[in-house]
């Protein structure tokens, strides 16, 4: 084949594949999505038809009412548990992390290959229910949020670590140099030199670990059951059995816990890209 039909190919073949992606986009999100919002503003005889059809009286309203009145507002409570829970989680993830993986990549040690291997199992081994809640009920953190929340964090360690340790490799180490000379100490270090520096992974870690605390629904089934400990996926579950002949309000939920990180996919999907491209690729 020559240069110009290679010229000529190319476009061609990028054109389709393209294509097939927006299709398959279509096909896996934006339908399912479509579908949640269209049975959500139905009313209960039409929902429960379960069909791809424009609503013939619009409820949206309507639904969205009762479904944060029920059960006591449980759906206002499981939010300000998320958020809680996200928040703190996310913000143990980003400090820890950022400081795990800048010792990881700054100072080599005999124990740096045994601490690669613990963090990489993080990601391999799956977590053992029954001695974590073991544990917990001898720490007296069962079926509380801080115990909770310290599971977040234990279980999404280890991306992090990865994620910050990659990006660390791309900084200078003169800046460390520099700022040793000037004085600083190590908190002083890293906390005024170097964690500006990770913005961009910080961003990416925050958005991902958000939307994966956020949308956890097994971690809170197990270590903390109850009504008013519940978080957003756990309502989920629990309306499922009181709505489950009223697919207009279980869809109404569904949408109400889907729409968060959505927003927040949409708004930082650029800087989710960089900053896991940019530790990749420089280091």
């Amino acid at each position: 084949m020559s240069t110009a039909e290679l010229v000529n190919h190319k476009p061609g073949r990028s054109y389709l594949l393209s294509a097939v992606a927006i299709v398959s986009s279509v096909v896996v999100f934006v339908i399912p999505f479509a579908f949640i919002v269209l049975t959500a503003m139905k009313d209960r005889q039409q929902a429960a038809d379960l069909d791809f059809t424009w609503p013939h009286q619009f409820q949206f309203v309507q639904n969205f009412v009762e479904v944060v009145k029920a059960r006591d507002y449980m759906l206002v409570i499981a939010f300000i548990n998320s958020t809680i829970l996200t928040v703190a989680s996310v913000a143990g993830m980003v400090v820890l992390a950022a400081m795990a993986g800048f010792v990881l990549q700054r100072r080599r040690s005999k124990w740096n290959g045994f601490i690669n291997f613990l963090v990489l199992s993080g990601l391999i081994i799956p977590p053992a229910v029954v001695p974590t809640i073991w544990v917990l009920q001898k720490l007296g953190l069962f079926k509380t949020m801080p115990g909770l929340i310290l599971i977040e964090i234990a279980f999404g360690l280890s991306f992090c670590i990865l994620l910050f340790r990659a990006f660390v490799a791309t900084i200078p180490r003169e800046l460390d140099e520099a700022a040793i000379i000037d004085g600083a100490g190590p908190l002083r270090l890293f906390f005024r030199v170097i964690f500006p520096l990770l913005r961009s992974v910080i961003i990416t870690v925050v958005v991902v670990q958000s939307v994966n605390v956020f949308n956890d629904f097994v971690n809170p089934l197990y270590f903390l059951p109850g009504d008013q400990n519940a978080t957003v996926q756990l309502t989920l579950y629990n309306f499922s059995g009181q709505f489950s002949t009223q697919y207009n309000l279980l869809f109404m939920d569904i949408l109400l816990i889907t729409i968060p990180p959505l927003i927040m996919f949409l708004f930082f999907n650029r800087q989710i890209v960089a900053g896991m491209t940019s530790g990749a690729i420089k280091g």
